[in-house]
C-alpha cells in the first residue's frame, strides 16, 4: 500500500485498546522509511465511531480537512481495515497519472428502492457524537418525510475523491454541503449517500461522476447486511475484475499471502514491489529500503494494464455521461 509519493493518514476508532493505540504509534514513529520521508501521519486526537452512524461520514470529512491542510494531493481514497490492494502502487500512480484531475469515482444511484422507507425516512441519533462510551444507533419513534430540496442518491461507502470536490465538501462556496450534512446527521448510513446526493445535485460537479467504486466485493444471495468474506476461490474473479481494491477479507486469510506474493510482488515484513526502492543495477522482487534516487521512478506491470483497461473502459464517452446522476 506505501509509496514515499503518496500521503497516508491513520484514524483508529476511539474506543480501541490503548495498546493499539501504542502499536500504531510506534509502528509509525519507528519505521525508518516513513521517518525520513514524512508522508504517514496518525489521527492525535481520534474519533469515537458508531456502525451505521454519521460518526463514520465526520472522521472521513475529519481526514480530509487535514489533510487538505497538509499536504499536496490529487485524490482521496477512503480504505478500512477490511481492504486490501489489487495492483502495486506503481501500478495505481501509473493507471491514474493519464486521468483528468477532477474525476470522482462515487458509485451512485437515484433508485433507493428500499432504502427510501428503511433510511431516508427514519430518524436516527449517533451517541458517538457526545459519549465516550460506545453504543447503537438510537431510532427515533416519529419519522421524516423525504426531501423536496434536494434529491436523494445511494451507493458505495468506499469512493476516490478529487482534491477540487474534497475542497468544496469541506469548506464549499455554496451552502448545499453543509445542509447536506446537516441532513445526513439523522440518516442511517450516511456514508453510502452523502457524497452521492452531494455530488448529483451540484451543478459544477455532477459532471464529473465516475459511476464506480473500484472495489471487488460480492454478496451472498440474497444480500445480507455485510459483504462476503474472501478466500482463495475468488482470487481468479479478483485478478480478472481489474479492480485495484478489494474487500473484505478476514485477518491473516491464505488469499492475502497469495495476492502479496503474485500480485504485490511483496515478502513479509517487507513494501510492495516499485521503482522507489529498487537499487540500480540490481532485479528485485521486492521492497527493503528507500532509494532517495529512485523517488520518483515507476515501474508498472501487469496490474496497470489491467487497470488502465478498466479506467478507459468506465471513462469513455459511451458509459461515463450516460450513467452519470441519473434521475
Amino acid at each position: 500500500m506505501y509509496h514515499p509519493g503518496n500521503q497516508y493518514l491513520i484514524h483508529l476508532d476511539y474506543a480501541a485498546p490503548a495498546r493499539e493505540h501504542r502499536e500504531i504509534a510506534e509502528f509509525v514513529s519507528n519505521d525508518p522509511v516513513f521517518s525520513m520521508v514524512g508522508n504517514v501521519y496518525v489521527v492525535g486526537k481520534p474519533n469515537l465511531v458508531t456502525y451505521r452512524g454519521p460518526t463514520m461520514l465526520a472522521t472521513t470529512l475529519h481526514a480530509m480537512s487535514m489533510l487538505l491542510r497538509c499536504c499536496k494531493w490529487d485524490w482521496f481514497i477512503n480504505l478500512s481495515a477490511s481492504d486490501y490492494p489489487l495492483v502495486t502502487q506503481d501500478d495505481l500512480i501509473h493507471a491514474f497519472s493519464g486521468l483528468p484531475k477532477d474525476l470522482n469515482f462515487i458509485q451512485h444511484s437515484s433508485h433507493l428502492g428500499w432504502k427510501l422507507n428503511k433510511r431516508g425516512k427514519p430518524i436516527i441519533i449517533d451517541p458517538g457524537f457526545y459519549r465516550h462510551n460506545k453504543s447503537e444507533i438510537w431510532w427515533v419513534i416519529k419519522q421524516r418525510s423525504l426531501p423536496t430540496a434536494f434529491k436523494l442518491y445511494t451507493g458505495s461507502a468506499w469512493t476516490v475523491i478529487s482534491r477540487s470536490f474534497a475542497e468544496y465538501s469541506i469548506v464549499g462556496w455554496d451552502n448545499l454541503p453543509r445542509t447536506l450534512l446537516l441532513y445526513y446527521t439523522n440518516f442511517v448510513s450516511s456514508p453510502e449517500g452523502y457524497f452521492q446526493t452531494l455530488i448529483c445535485n451540484s451543478k459544477d460537479y455532477k459532471n464529473t461522476t465516475v459511476n464506480h467504486d473500484l472495489h471487488y466485493i460480492t454478496w451472498d444471495t440474497p444480500p445480507k447486511q455485510h459483504p462476503r468474506s474472501l478466500g482463495l476461490k475468488d482470487f481468479r474473479k479478483m485478478v480478472l475484475s481489474s479492480r485495484p481494491f478489494a474487500r473484505k477479507f478476514k485477518r491473516n486469510d491464505p488469499v492475502l499471502d497469495k495476492i502479496d506474493r503474485e500480485l504485490l510482488k511483496r515478502r513479509h515484513g517487507q513494501f510492495s514491489y516499485g521503482g522507489w526502492c529498487s537499487q540500480n543495477g540490481k532485479k528485485q522482487r521486492a521492497c527493503s529500503s528507500f532509494q532517495g534516487q529512485n523517488y520518483g521512478v515507476l515501474k508498472p506491470g501487469a496490474g496497470s494494464r489491467r487497470l488502465k483497461t478498466l479506467l478507459t473502459k468506465i471513462v469513455s464517452a459511451r458509459s461515463f455521461t450516460k450513467r452519470q446522476c441519473r434521475p
